[in-house]
């Protein structure tokens, strides 16, 4: 730490809190949209009379493009920088969300997970640039904290997005495939076409929110900030000699991705079936729209957390506080496998509340120390948020098999995984990239 021109070139002071804010805008936008999903699922499931794995295909469309687009998009943010590859995401997801009219219009099931694809591209890319960005944005011991800080207003989205959809896409009560089997042909037509266009207003507000955000940055001045100018000095000072190929030499960021993956698919696993759980009668019995209110609290206590782990974190080393919260949320997924109605509910909208550190940790952590790889440490690690499309079809799939309550076992893994992530960065410290 002793080379001055290693140093960051923008650590945080006034001048950046502007784009601190502006930044911090994104994260809301993207949780927004993501949660949207978990409305969307019920929804779909219904005017489509699918089973629970194929809608599950919702969430495999929507994370499918992390791996797909991530390591290429952080190519790109290296190209043509963290601002243009901000204002690129944003109007694609835009468009994205265009297409969910004419989905909803012809009601064919393939275009809606086409349109999520295309949405999903665009949140992907504003991943890989604003993830970075906003851990560049100041000093590197304080990066999870910062990130985590940011990562509280991804969870007011994600707090407020099932209200909203309660409100506008499952106003109308759904009915059981029971009820529709008693519907006529002509009545079922109806009813269907009627659900299907629910989804055709917010997700246009949607568009339009989305590129008006893309002009404003477009126009606004953000600080230049580039991958290999920064936090170089943690990689010569403690480990000179012939600088890493690559960011994959990195055993840090391996299983960091690894983290990232297990992660991301347990929290949209659960979130993905909190409204079917819930409204379950051996659970509350719950009408979809009720239940859907309930997920706020979930995305609300992953919230409520991050704020004070972002103040926690400035005090307690973030290995300790992961493994703490990995272990406490596996603890409570295993007491809602083995218990029924408001306790089997209370644990685990609870969780939510102890996976709210987890992946800025995660991606803090692993990103630690890459300097000029960090463009693509971060393609990596967003290209491992593909968890989310795997991870909720496995559960999915049990569920079908075993029933909702003891397809919960695969979150309890991926906590088992994430709780070994921060013990070893507690336990190896001193070895930044053990």
């Amino acid at each position: 730490m002793n080379n001055p021109q290693h140093l960051p070139i923008h650590p945080v002071h006034s001048s950046n809190f502007g784009a601190l804010a502006l930044l911090t805008s994104l994260f809301f936008i993207w949780g927004f949209i993501t949660c949207l999903n978990d409305i969307l699922i019920p929804h779909l499931k219904a005017v489509f009379t699918l089973n629970y794995a194929q809608a599950m295909l919702i969430q495999s469309c929507f994370f499918a493009a992390y791996f797909l687009v991530s390591v290429p998009s952080g190519y790109l943010v290296d190209k043509i920088g963290y601002k243009r590859g901000i204002v690129t995401g944003l109007a694609i997801a835009g468009t994205g969300c265009l297409l969910f009219y004419p989905a909803a219009a012809l009601r064919l099931y393939p275009l809606f997970l086409s349109a999520v694809f295309v949405l999903a591209v665009g949140i992907t890319l504003l991943q890989v640039a604003a993830n970075p960005y906003m851990t560049l944005l100041g000093k590197p011991e304080t990066a999870s904290s910062r990130l985590t800080l940011t990562q509280a207003f991804n969870s007011l989205g994600t707090t407020l997005a099932p209200y909203f959809g309660a409100f506008f896409i499952l106003a109308t009560s759904v009915k059981t495939p029971d009820e529709m089997k008693l519907l006529s042909i002509d009545a079922l037509s109806k009813y269907q076409a009627l659900e299907a266009t629910a989804v055709q207003h917010p997700y246009l507000l949607l568009a339009a929110m989305l590129f008006a955000v893309s002009g404003i940055f477009a126009f606004v001045k953000l600080p230049v900030v580039k991958g290999q100018e920064v936090h170089g000095e943690v990689l010569e000072d403690q480990y000179p000699g012939k600088p890493k190929p690559s960011a994959w030499h990195y055993s840090r960021l391996v299983l960091g991705a690894i983290g990232i993956f297990v992660y991301v698919g347990a929290e949209v696993s659960i979130g993905s079936f909190l409204v079917s759980f819930l409204s379950d009668p051996a659970i509350t019995g719950l009408t979809p729209s009720i239940a859907a209110k309930y997920v706020s609290f979930y995305w609300g206590g992953a919230m409520v957390g991050r704020f004070i782990g972002a103040v926690v974190m400035q005090k307690v080393q973030p290995g300790k506080v992961l493994t703490f919260n990995a272990v406490t949320a596996g603890l409570l997924v295993v007491t809602t496998i083995f218990s029924t109605g408001s306790v089997a509910m209370s644990t685990i909208l609870a969780v939510g509340f102890f996976n709210s550190i987890m992946f800025p940790t995660i991606f803090a952590l692993a990103l630690k120390g890459l300097g000029k790889h960090t463009g693509q440490g971060s393609g990596i690690l967003c290209s491992a948020i593909v968890g989310g499309a795997i991870l909720p079809v496995i559960q999915g799939l049990f569920a079908d098999r075993f029933g909702l309550h003891l397809a919960f076992i695969i979150p309890v893994f991926c906590y088992a995984y994430i709780a070994y992530f921060g013990w070893r960065d507690w336990a190896f410290h001193s070895y930044p990239h053990a």
